[in-house]
């Protein structure tokens, strides 16, 4: 009995750990924007595993290299869920990269994501 109950938590240790991943972001922002427009970006975070020992424990955004948002996790003060969201409103003045990175307790990251906000031409008056 003794090794049935020993099995049991090998193999699921195993497959909870065959389940898991790196945390994997994603960046919602229009594609261009007018000067001084203000916008609202949505960072989406994916992680499957969402427990006290296994969690996102950091999300990091940045706007041409200036951190603009970081949402720190612990054991006690996970993610609402695997899958959540953090949203951002920022003024965009020009062109402006924005980037995006989570990191989990265990595996970390999937690596950042990147998108680019473009400035739209006026039109001159003559």
């Amino acid at each position: 009995m003794k090794r049935i109950i020993q099995l049991i938590l090998i193999l699921t240790a195993l497959t909870s750990s065959a389940m898991a991943n790196k945390t994997a972001v994603s960046i919602m922002a229009p594609e261009k924007v007018k000067a001084g427009e203000e916008i609202t970006l949505v960072i989406k975070v994916n992680h499957r595993g969402n427990s006290r020992f296994h969690f996102t424990k950091k999300v990091v955004a940045r706007a041409n290299k200036q951190e603009i948002g970081c949402w720190e996790f612990s054991a006690s003060n996970r993610p609402e869920a695997e899958n959540f969201t953090r949203e951002i409103k920022l003024k965009i003045e020009r062109e402006t990269e924005i980037t995006a990175e989570g990191s989990c307790n265990i595996h970390g990251s999937a690596g950042p994501a990147k998108t680019i906000i473009k400035i739209e031409k006026q039109e001159r008056i003559q």
